[in-house]
């Protein structure tokens, strides 16, 4: 069985129109044949009077036949956008949710093995709405103003003091590697980081149970601790 994207909508039907072409193809029926046309072995007599027929109904079968090879064989260009824009959308949602915390949303890619246009841009849109939740969800973290007091005492977003710690909240290596291990290795230090992704790397931080107890002094200072 075929494991679809879920959402809380209806998935459109896959399309079987071409299963139902070739067939029509096959007897002739779909270009409003009376049935099939054939050449007779007998000196090249017709057993029916639409020999013009037979000639336009290969025609059409071979071209047709060659295009759903192709189509078999390599994803058409329309196709390809719209799998790339499906890829971004996932990539992005990811992203959020892993600056977060939060498990990535699951994904059963089968829009790679189902080649229904319909279906395809329904998981475009349904990748594209998520993608715009995990934007906008962080950009009001947990004690943003507690962060942003301690922010005020320690440095710049991009300070590289080159005293081993890094960014607007002074990380050492220890607590990159710790509670942001997989952005450290997509973009290097903290002071690579957008300050958002600092600021819920801090907060992923204090949830674990550290509180605001890895600045101890700036943090007293905002009367944090």
């Amino acid at each position: 069985m075929e494991v679809l994207e879920s959402s809380d909508g209806n998935r459109p039907a896959t399309d079987s129109a071409v299963g139902n072409l070739a067939a029509e193809h096959k007897t002739g029926q779909g270009l409003g044949c009376p049935g099939p046309v054939v050449l007779s072995d007998l000196g090249g007599r017709l057993q029916k009077p639409y020999w013009w027929l037979t000639l336009v109904v290969a025609g059409v079968t071979s071209l047709t036949g060659a295009q759903y090879v192709r189509a078999g064989a390599k994803v058409r260009p329309v196709d390809s956008g719209v799998l790339r824009q499906i890829d971004s959308a996932r990539r992005e949602t990811w992203h959020w949710e892993g600056v977060m915390g939060r498990g990535p949303t699951q994904s059963s890619r089968s829009e790679r093995r189902l080649e229904d246009v319909t279906y395809r841009r329904w998981v475009l849109s349904l990748w594209l709405r998520r993608a715009a939740w995990a934007r906008r969800h962080p950009q009001h973290p947990p004690h943003l103003r507690d962060w942003l007091c301690i922010h005020s005492y320690e440095g710049g977003w991009r300070d590289d003091t080159g005293n081993g710690y890094y960014g607007g909240l002074q990380m050492d290596m220890g607590f990159q590697r710790t509670y942001a291990p997989w952005l450290l290795r997509k973009k290097g230090t903290a002071n690579h980081w957008t300050p958002l992704e600092q600021i819920w790397v801090a907060e992923r931080a204090r949830e674990s149970g550290r509180g605001f107890y890895p600045w101890p002094n700036t943090a007293r200072a905002c009367g944090l601790i």
